[in-house]
């Protein structure tokens, strides 16, 4: 049945597609990355004890995905998760790492990164009171951390990116600016870069952070969530919304021919369509139409 849905969206989007295709012929895609995708977003795929790995693979193949952020799911030795990918034609240029392993143990991030044939490792949560939210001190120790761990994955050939989620643009209570601007300018661009998450970006900073956040770091920003915010919900600073409000790209708040066309320019180098509803298979088949459609 899950095959039917998107089988049948892609159909009906590709012939869309093709009776509008004759009038942008000359037209330049604007968004020009590789079509890769969070793994988060098929969590619920990967959890299903009646689905095999390699059924999940193969369902992420045929949307069109030739590149996955994430790890090997639990009793997948990182060798073999990459093997799989491979036969399908995805590679996993990013994946995943918890601030407290980053800390603890930064070697053995680097270690399963280079099992999976990873070039970027990322870290989407600091640790923090929920109650209390993110405060200075919390700001303070991730620069510590993230400095650190980035420098041995340095030395190991990769590269770190922290992923913003949102409760980092409280104002800076010791300085200009916020405490996402504190992490940026504090650690050492030869160690830290950044993922940006778009939805997380505006959820934090409103809608045109993410276009003000691309101008102001530049090539800080290496890999991107591309994700979109429900137009009319306004951030709260929790780095938390309910599932609903991740809609379908282009149907949200975010800029996107403004967001893409900054991306360019700075050079990110991954993009990774990230999804946390609870409407992924219907959604993501609409989202990638709209990526295809947007030229420059």
């Amino acid at each position: 049945m899950m095959k039917t849905i998107y089988s049948f969206l892609f159909l009906a989007l590709f012939t869309m597609g093709c009776a509008s295709e004759s009038s942008t012929e000359e037209s330049t895609p604007l968004f020009k990355g590789e079509f890769g995708v969070q793994a988060y977003t098929f969590r619920e795929q990967f959890k299903d004890s009646t689905r095999t790995v390699e059924q999940n693979l193969d369902m992420i193949a045929e949307m069109g995905f030739t590149e996955l952020e994430g790890g090997a799911p639990k009793g997948v030795a990182p060798e073999d998760f990459k093997a799989m990918c491979e036969e399908r034609g995805i590679s996993i240029p990013a994946s995943g790492s918890g601030f407290n392993e980053l800390e603890e143990n930064p070697q053995e991030v680097a270690d399963r990164a280079k099992a999976l044939g990873s070039k970027y490792v990322m870290c989407a949560w600091i640790p923090h009171n929920g109650s209390e939210g993110f405060n200075f001190d919390d700001a303070k120790k991730a620069v510590e951390v993230f400095n650190a761990a980035g420098k041995v994955l340095a030395e190991n050939g990769l590269t770190f990116c922290y992923h913003d989620h949102g409760y980092e643009f409280k104002p800076n209570p010791e300085g200009e600016g916020t405490m996402m601007d504190y992490i940026i300018q504090n650690t050492n661009p030869d160690y830290v870069s950044f993922e940006m998450d778009v939805l997380w970006t505006m959820h934090g900073g409103g809608s045109d952070a993410p276009q003000k956040l691309l101008e102001k770091y530049g090539n800080r920003w290496k890999l991107m969530h591309v994700k979109d915010l429900k137009k009319g919900v306004v951030g709260d600073g929790s780095g938390g919304t309910p599932a609903e409000n991740d809609v379908v790209l282009g149907t949200g708040q975010a800029d996107w021919p403004a967001i893409l066309k900054l991306a360019n320019e700075v050079g990110i180098k991954h993009y990774f369509i990230e999804d946390e509803s609870e409407n992924e298979i219907e959604n993501i088949p609409l989202s990638i139409a709209y990526l295809k459609s947007l030229k420059e």
